[in-house]
């Protein structure tokens, strides 16, 4: 089978751990990298994720990466440039996302169009997935095969996020704040706008369009001045949320996506959290109930970054038989990763 070729776009948290899995995966060969940072162009791709050099260089020539003729592109950087999306796309070539385009307002509007008609004009198509939004919304979506009746499909999601040192991230979302105002609770539901884009993404794969979605969010505060090496929760402030978005059809809630995220829970509310990452359950006839822990001998409580890298790399195969435009769960055969690649190849990523 002929591989595909694909470039890494960046090399963050997420990107590194996408480079290593294009690197490792038999079906792929990496065509390139976009190095973001100045100082990363002309080092070699591997040595910038810790393995051995390839002689693939890094570099922030477009045309030159374009040249290329890559089939895909993994898309990791931490904000979205719909400029470079637009000629990567118009180029025929395919991307993978796991930036969920928060910058750009989600995957809708002005952004939603831009990107379909570069998608038309290339031919190419456009995925955004992760862990969530992603792998679990296709995993909850594909549960209600069993099902001869569906009412609602309920996605929750918790996870101790004190391992993802980005302060700039929690203060977005209102945290290490006193308050929650208005104008706070906005600018969070605007971060949060890809887990709408995933409820709908869910309710199109089940063959439902929503009459309209709405949101909910609250907020836990430290019980004591915590220190997190990366940022300071004074007593008092927030430090933990639960959102939810919800789609409505008919007045009923047919799809739910909530959040129960926490930088400590030494929380003055006394709140408590699922130690299961996902809690999915479709009601219906029959019902589902699945819970899914990631576990592994060095977790410390999720590497969030590589949960979210993988699908991304693993949907390449898939997203190249997809048809042209922007590409939902219901688009997209069963992900998996190269297990027999790698046992045949014997190599493991």
């Amino acid at each position: 089978m002929e591989k595909l070729r694909v470039v890494q776009w960046t090399t963050g948290k997420v990107g590194k751990c996408a480079l290593r899995a294009i690197l490792d995966d038999p079906r792929m060969e990496l065509a390139g990298l976009y190095a973001f940072s100045p100082d990363k162009a002309g080092q070699d791709a591997a040595v910038l994720c810790d393995r051995p050099a390839c002689g693939i260089a890094a570099t922030d020539d477009i045309d030159a990466l374009i040249a290329a003729r890559p089939d895909a592109v993994v898309y990791t950087p931490f904000m979205a440039d719909l400029d470079h999306l637009d000629r990567l796309l118009r180029a025929g070539i395919d991307v993978a996302s796991t930036n969920l385009l928060l910058n750009c307002g989600g995957l809708g509007g002005e952004a939603r169009d831009r990107i379909a008609a570069a998608c038309a004009a290339g031919g190419s198509s456009f995925y955004i997935t992760g862990v969530n939004p992603g792998w679990i919304n296709q995993i909850a979506a594909s549960l209600t095969a069993v099902c001869r009746r569906v009412d609602r499909v309920t996605i929750a999601e918790s996870a101790n996020v004190a391992n993802y040192s980005s302060k700039e991230t929690w203060a977005a979302l209102g945290m290490g704040f006193a308050d929650a105002d208005a104008a706070m609770r906005m600018a969070a539901q605007g971060a949060l706008v890809s887990f709408r884009d995933a409820v709908t993404g869910v309710a199109g794969a089940i063959g439902v369009t929503l009459d309209d979605t709405a949101f909910e969010l609250d907020y836990a505060t430290a019980a004591q001045d915590i220190d997190l090496g990366f940022m300071m929760l004074a007593k008092g402030t927030n430090a933990a949320l639960r959102a939810t978005w919800i789609g409505r059809k008919s007045g009923h809630d047919v799809v739910r996506l909530s959040v129960a995220w926490y930088l400590t829970d030494l929380l003055a509310e006394g709140w408590t959290f699922d130690d299961d990452h996902y809690h999915v359950t479709v009601d219906g006839e029959p019902g589902v109930d699945m819970r899914v822990r990631f576990v592994a001998p060095e977790w410390t409580g999720g590497d969030w970054s590589v949960l979210t890298a993988l699908p991304a790399v693993n949907v390449l195969p898939q997203l190249a038989k997809a048809p042209a435009g922007i590409v939902n769960h219901a688009d997209i055969a069963l992900v998996t990763a190269p297990a027999g690649a790698w046992l045949d190849s014997g190599t493991h990523a």
